[in-house]
């Protein structure tokens, strides 16, 4: 075993091991009665009830990184792929596969949140060497950037009201988990102890947060790690532990809540 695709039960504290694989899957999300990952440039779903990987047809595009997943009604997805653009652009699909149709023009950019309205959507952005949070209307059209400046800006996802915005930033010296209103206004510093704080991602019901977080002094978002999944009230406060295991990239960079936001699901990696 390679990889372990899991779900996290927040009522039994346990997680359940879904699938086993030797490929390198990453980064799934929940998709009704199944998960949808990523392996190798491709997209896989998942049955809940018959765990196997299960082809996503993307056309010609076999370029998928890590940031994908569905919009609010569950009826397209979102993919980042770099095939075509031979850099990081967001495309949408049908949720079933399709031909995807390009969103950002502007490359790199790579996909992570959907306004719960499914108007528009989230991305982590670079542009002339400086990253950044913005967001383009569903159809395309002209991406706005909410945040930007020194240090990396990533994983922009929203909460469920559509009130903020959370991302994780190292523009205070640190790697913390920040929030703003959806239009880059007011953003606030969430977290900020010793741990490295990535990839936050808010529950359906509006009550928590979670996230990963990485040893003091990581550097980045590196996969191969001892890393833990962390829960924090969506209002701030401390956070709690949920599980410790290895990995880091790849384990949960999208959002992964069940719709009921009883369960999430994330991968964990065999050690060397």
């Amino acid at each position: 075993m390679f990889a372990a695709l899991e779900i996290f039960d927040l009522e039994t504290g346990r997680s359940q091991t879904m699938l086993e694989t030797e490929r390198h899957i990453e980064a799934p999300n929940w998709a009704g009665d199944a998960l949808i990952v990523n392996a190798e440039g491709w997209l896989y779903r998942v049955p809940l009830d018959v765990p196997v990987l299960d082809l996503i047809d993307t056309g010609l595009h076999d370029g998928l990184n890590n940031d994908h997943g569905l919009s609010p009604d569950g009826k397209w997805l979102a993919i980042s792929d770099s095939s075509e653009a031979g850099a990081s652009c967001i495309y949408t699909l049908p949720a079933g596969g399709g031909v995807p149709e390009r969103i950002t023009m502007q490359t790199p950019s790579w996909w992570h949140g959907w306004s719960p309205n499914g108007e528009r959507l989230a991305y982590t952005c670079r542009r002339d060497g400086v990253f950044g949070i913005a967001t383009i209307p569903e159809a395309g059209g002209d991406e706005t950037v909410l945040i930007a400046g020194g240090g990396h800006y990533d994983g922009p996802d929203y909460t469920p009201d559509g009130h903020h915005i959370w991302f994780n930033s190292d523009r205070s010296g640190q790697m913390n988990l920040w929030r703003m209103g959806p239009g880059g206004e007011d953003p606030e510093e969430m977290t900020g102890g010793d741990s490295v704080d990535w990839f936050p991602h808010p529950s359906p019901d509006g009550e928590h947060v979670l996230y990963l977080a990485y040893p003091p002094g990581t550097e980045g978002h590196p996969f191969g790690r001892e890393v833990e999944l962390r829960l924090m009230p969506a209002s701030g406060g401390a956070p709690k532990t949920l599980c410790a295991f290895f990995g880091g990239q790849g384990s949960i960079n999208v959002p992964s809540w069940s719709p009921d936001a009883r369960r999430f699901a994330y991968v964990r990696y065999a050690r060397p």
